[in-house]
């Protein structure tokens, strides 16, 4: 693992009013790895990430990347420093084929000024075969494509541009098993490539298929955050619905 980690959010704040909606929030992602943020909804997770995201600006607190400290006011701050953020929506443009959602308003150009419709299709053959080299049918609009091939269209716009921290939230949401495991295994090949990923989730069984580490959220605040072999469901569930676990608890792997 790498001494200096890809992102370090630390003592992180964000009220909306009197309410506290993150408070004083720390959390770390190393290369390679991938981090569950766990909780109800309204727990806090979200808006964690809209903050690294830049969709959402924090009050306080500080984000490093590959530990340097950075400011990130919008969303093209945060894909500037190589964060992406897949969100449950995916974001696409449902009447146009994978090229045009990939290169969305970073298209290429030819030498005068029009759209390369060619160059593009040929990058987004080669990102998606990368993927999931059975992805053939990339010139149909994405209204049309199954919720797995949809999932993969996001995550190749997400690499393309070369990110190095990902932020997937609830991306096997909707996905029928086999297109599940699709995903699954496509977050697997990305953690091995050294990208590290933020995982927002309510499967379980995801959680503890690709989390290296979990924290969980409850009312803003991080009650719990531990490496995936110290803790069980029941245990993440716990920390979940009251915000604590047993007084008698000892870590799993002791």
């Amino acid at each position: 693992m790498s001494v200096t980690p890809l992102i370090e959010m630390k003592n992180i704040q964000k009220r909306f009013g009197g309410v506290h909606a993150v408070e004083d929030v720390s959390i770390n992602l190393y290369p390679g790895e991938v981090v569950g943020i766990l909780g109800h909804n309204g727990a806090g997770k979200s808006c964690l990430m809209k903050m690294l995201a830049g969709a959402m600006e924090l009050d306080s607190g500080e984000i490093l990347v590959n530990g340097q400290s950075v400011t990130i006011n919008n969303p093209r701050d945060s894909r500037d420093l190589g964060i992406e953020t897949i969100y449950q929506s995916l974001a696409l443009a449902d009447n146009l084929n994978a090229p045009a959602n990939l290169f969305l308003g970073r298209e290429l150009l030819t030498a005068m000024g029009t759209l390369d419709d060619s160059r593009m299709e040929v990058a987004t053959r080669k990102v998606m075969h990368r993927l999931n080299p059975n992805f053939s049918n990339i010139t149909d609009p994405v209204r049309s494509m199954s919720g797995g091939q949809r999932q993969v269209v996001a995550i190749g716009r997400a690499i393309y541009f070369n990110a190095k921290i990902l932020v997937m939230d609830e991306p096997t949401a909707a996905l029928g098993p086999s297109e599940t495991a699709m995903v699954t295994d496509l977050t697997k090949q990305l953690k091995s490539e050294g990208i590290g990923i933020f995982l927002i989730s309510h499967d379980m069984h995801d959680v503890f298929e690709l989390c290296d580490r979990v924290m969980v959220m409850k009312n803003g605040r991080n009650v719990g955050a531990f490496h995936i072999d110290e803790v069980t469901p029941d245990d993440i569930l716990s920390l979940i619905i009251i915000g604590k676990l047993p007084e008698d608890w000892q870590p799993r792997n002791q």
